[in-house]
């Protein structure tokens, strides 16, 4: 019954040696599994980013086009941004508060 002992200690130590090595392989290193599914979570992540990116480049493409060749886009522009009118059939109107001098701390 004593060398039976010795024994089973022995290949339990064996087995603990083998789960550890095994452990290891699969955890262990520089790059472990774990660490491949985070790459992998975050090449989602950026892949998502990237495309978000790309609709927002295309979108300022298409309007950048617009600006520079489409007659309708840069009128729209020169009416909103520039208040300009469109010669002698159109006249511009433009209206303004009254100043008042007690806000503006003049007499």
């Amino acid at each position: 019954m004593a060398s039976e002992r010795p024994s089973f200690v022995k290949r339990l130590g064996v087995v603990a040696l083998i789960a550890v090595a095994i452990v290891f392989a699969v955890q262990g290193g520089e790059f472990g599994t774990l660490d491949l599914v985070h790459q992998r979570q975050e090449k989602k992540r950026v892949s998502r980013a990237v495309d978000s990116l790309q609709h927002v480049v295309d979108s300022l493409k298409r309007y950048a086009n617009a600006v520079e060749h489409d007659p309708a886009t840069q009128e729209r522009i020169a009416r909103e941004m520039f208040g300009m009118v469109r010669g002698d059939k159109e006249l511009l109107y433009r209206f303004t508060a009254p100043v008042d001098s007690a806000k503006t701390g003049r007499r």
